[in-house]
């Protein structure tokens, strides 16, 4: 994961934000949050330790 990566998030969120929908990220291994999270994508990208989660209200 490196810039492209949260490139690709951030434009993501972007779009199915635009339409009313949301992102999430299930499973995410750690070496994936460790650049995630220290560039804030986490505030606007959740984060659940299962797929599960994900759909939980």
């Amino acid at each position: 994961m490196d810039s492209s990566g949260i490139n690709v998030f951030i434009l993501a969120h972007q779009s199915v934000s635009a339409t009313g929908g949301w992102l999430r990220l299930a499973a995410a291994q750690k070496p994936v949050l460790h650049v995630l999270q220290p560039v804030g994508i986490d505030a606007f990208v959740t984060c659940h330790p299962t797929l599960e989660q994900t759909v939980e209200p």
